[in-house]
């Protein structure tokens, strides 16, 4: 069985091979083909227009498209699977992605040909919780914009909340969706004394030491809102301005998930008209942010570059993930990551060991 992994800037050839090669020693020809970009910035450039336009928009090179036959496994982490390189791929039986969403993906017709689509949960969710803390104590606790006085010489301790600055000691927290992120940064919370609530519908099981809400009892009780749904037809614009309008004057929104998810231009009003107190995001509509945008303007909000889920560990460990999840795919295991409902069909003979 022949197995193509398609690495990029962020995951690189060595990397992907060195890991996947495991699958080697267990009858898989593997084959690694580098999706090339020149800086990180234009795989963040592209990958961006494929999340909102889909993965035909930008159409893989020849020579990664090419001689497809006997490929039963595709994996990819940022690269574009789309129709016509399904259709080109006769023998695929599964395709895995190296991160939890699958945008780049065409799933819809991937489930129709009944190939299986794999993603890799959790893989660089400690990444982003831990960033998500970061962004949290930066704003609440004027981190960033006191160190960006300081390296332009002005000494102050004046900042928009300086009359209410809090701790998160017995403050509340409401995670909007509650995956394997929020459940880190829950746990995180707990240590620093907060009271923690959430929102998703989805979720199943005991959400302790988290309260599941409504969206409208989270937005109106927290003094903290921290984004961390996947982003679907259903979730765009999940937090508008009628959501905002819900939010206490004290709080602040924080975003390291997708930028779709809240209304960027309903967040801009908010914070101008001082509505909520600020604002931490990592995410953008555009990226890079453009140098005029309202955002680097106004001085209740913190903002990076959508660096929340890029760490050493994130990308090294999503291919030893993928790894696992592709060998019991093959064994038959039912306990894998399939997004789609088609269950992978691999031959009795193919089981490995």
């Amino acid at each position: 069985m022949k197995l193509l992994g398609i690495s990029d800037t962020y995951l690189p050839a060595d990397l992907m091979k060195r890991e996947l090669a495991v699958l080697e020693d267990l009858g898989i020809d593997v084959e690694v083909r580098h999706w090339g970009h020149e800086t990180l910035i234009d795989l963040q450039e592209d990958n961006l227009k494929i999340e909102t336009g889909g993965p035909d928009t930008l159409p893989l090179p020849d020579e990664i498209a090419c001689d497809l036959d006997g490929v039963g496994i595709v994996v990819v982490q940022f690269a574009p699977v789309s129709r016509p390189f399904i259709e080109k791929a006769a023998d695929l039986k599964l395709i895995g992605v190296m991160r939890a969403g699958a945008e780049n993906i065409a799933v819809d017709f991937a489930t129709q040909r009944g190939i299986s689509v794999m993603n890799t949960p959790g893989r660089n969710a400690r990444a982003v919780a831990e960033c998500t803390m970061g962004m949290i104590l930066a704003e609440i606790r004027n981190i960033a914009r006191s160190h960006a006085k300081l390296k332009s010489k002005v000494w102050t301790r004046s900042f928009p909340n300086s009359d209410a600055i809090p701790e998160l000691n017995e403050k509340t927290v409401g995670l909007v969706g509650y995956g394997a992120v929020a459940q880190l940064v829950c746990g995180y919370l707990q240590a620093f004394g907060s009271n923690v609530i959430a929102f998703d519908p989805y979720f199943k099981g005991d959400p302790a030491p988290a309260e599941l809400v409504s969206l409208e009892e989270l937005l109106s009780q927290s003094d903290i809102v921290s984004i961390h749904a996947r982003l679907t037809e259903q979730s765009h614009h999940l937090i508008g301005e009628k959501e905002l309008a819900m939010m206490k004057p004290t709080a602040i929104l924080v975003n390291t998930a997708r930028s779709g998810l809240v209304d960027e231009q309903a967040l801009i009003e908010a914070l101008r008209a001082k509505r909520i107190t600020g604002a931490a995001v990592d995410v953008f509509d555009t990226e890079p942010l453009p140098t005029d945008h309202p955002f680097i303007e106004l001085d209740n909000i913190t903002i990076t570059a959508h660096l929340a889920g890029s760490t050493k560990d994130a990308f090294k460990n999503s291919a030893r993930l993928m790894v696992g999840h592709v060998r019991n795919a093959i064994n038959g295991v039912e306990d894998i990551p399939v997004i789609n409902g088609v269950r992978p069909a691999f031959d009795a003979g193919q089981r490995l060991g």
